[in-house]
């Protein structure tokens, strides 16, 4: 049943390394299953159902991926677009986490579009690369600002905006050793480093006595309190355009992005190069956002961890099924996630942050042309703790800048349509 499945033979593998190579991703990014419910609850939801939500929304999307697009690629709410949900959408806009469920899936439905009428390859290639850079590196720069803040390293200050905290505290110490010792254990290359380092920083916390214990396995929470309590109606507000976009775009460029990395490395391109069943694929990461959306949980999307499985000698779907299992099982673990601490799992944003400002080692620095919107489009998304403001000012000075430089080769329709959209929602609508 299995080699008629996944075709096992015809990838080159066997059952006992898609298992391994299964276990491997889940330990890469197994971390997920706290941070996410941590960011999450900061908006008023009940941490329980978002921890189950987050449990369901990867096993759903992951299962989806490996038994019907048969690629070993797992998925789960992303990193990122969850703190974006929490601090911009909820915590700066002022929308209910309701109305962003309802955006999120929004973004979903659309995004399914996309795949299903093959527009995606376009949306994709009239993107400029400094601009996708750009937005990668924001993202980590805004997991970054959260990450200090979370561990007390960064905090307000009325005179400066921003301060340095009391380094000297328990928690400012345990964040700073969970970071150097996840950085540590990734460059020796060691399986599971981040979730290495959450469990590290947790067990010294619970020994001087700063979190208690309070078991280890137990029942699910209750999905209740977020199962299908999106606001549709809310999300369609005209100010959720930009919130709307950020979601979908963010979403768009890690999934392409992860797929076409995760395929180069595993060898699964075909002999022209592209990804076969790349349209399943995608519709698979659209319909694990909507259904995370109606379980409680931002954005669900396609993990770059699952090159480490890939590496380990997954081929097939069958690797992502065992990853899916794996996060079902994460049920009973309710428990564990509840007594893990913010400053636990603010190295793991750290790390993340790290590893997304890479991008900014590909753009054109000789061409100011494709620096500084790229500059401009990182450094808005935490100064304004917004990534759709950051992708909006990316794209206006873009737009902008090729023009006056009279570089009118470089933009195309759908860059200047874009930007003309920002402008007039910065103009007309309220930007808070």
């Amino acid at each position: 049943m299995l080699e008629r499945l996944f075709q096992l033979q015809a990838h080159g593998t066997t059952v006992r390394k898609e298992v391994i190579a299964g276990f491997t991703t889940f330990l890469t990014m197994a971390y997920i299953i706290v941070v996410n419910p941590s960011i999450l609850s900061a908006t008023g939801m009940d941490f329980g159902a978002v921890f189950v939500a987050t449990c369901l929304a990867a096993t759903i999307g992951t299962l989806i991926m490996g038994l019907w697009a048969n690629y070993p690629i797992a998925l789960a709410p992303g990193m990122g677009l969850n703190a974006f949900f929490s601090f911009t959408v909820v915590g700066s806009m002022g929308y209910s986490w309701q109305v962003a469920l309802g955006a999120v899936f929004i973004s979903g439905f659309i995004f399914f579009l996309l795949s299903l009428f093959k527009v995606r390859e376009w949306i994709i290639n009239s993107i400029p690369l400094s601009l996708r850079y750009g937005i990668s590196a924001g993202i980590g720069f805004f997991l970054a600002l959260i990450a200090l803040k979370n561990a007390g390293i960064v905090i307000d200050n009325p005179a400066t905006l921003v301060g340095l905290g009391d380094v000297k505290v328990a928690e400012s110490l345990l964040f700073f050793g969970g970071f150097v010792l996840i950085c540590a254990l990734s460059f020796r290359q060691i399986t599971g480093a981040v979730m290495i380092g959450i469990i590290a920083v947790t067990a010294a916390a619970m020994a001087m006595g700063m979190v208690e214990y309070d078991g280890f396995v137990s029942a699910p929470p209750s999905l209740a309190p977020t199962f299908m309590q999106l606001d549709l109606a809310g999300a369609l507000n005209v100010g959720m355009i930009s919130v709307i976009f950020a979601f979908l775009f963010v979403d768009l460029f890690d999934t392409s992005g992860t797929l076409i990395g995760a395929a180069q490395r595993g060898g699964l391109l075909d002999k022209n190069g592209k990804l076969p069943r790349l349209g399943r694929a995608l519709m698979s990461d659209s319909v694990a956002t909507m259904s995370g959306a109606a379980l409680g949980t931002s954005t669900t999307t396609s993990y770059i961890e699952s090159t480490a499985g890939i590496t380990a000698g997954g081929r097939t779907g069958l690797t992502a099924v065992v990853v899916a299992a794996l996060f079902m099982a994460c049920l009973l673990l309710s428990p564990i996630a509840g007594i893990i601490p913010a400053y636990a799992t603010a190295p793991a944003l750290l790390y993340v942050a790290v590893l997304m400002a890479s991008g900014l080692k590909l753009i054109d620095w000789d061409d100011v042309t494709e620096a500084a919107p790229a500059v401009v489009t990182a450094l808005m998304m935490p100064l304004t703790f917004s990534i759709a403001n950051g992708i909006a000012l990316g794209f206006i000075t873009y737009a902008i800048l090729k023009a006056l430089s009279g570089r009118w080769s470089d933009l195309n329709v759908s860059v200047v349509i874009i930007a003309v959209v920002f402008i007039l929602k910065f103009t007309f609508l309220d930007v808070a």
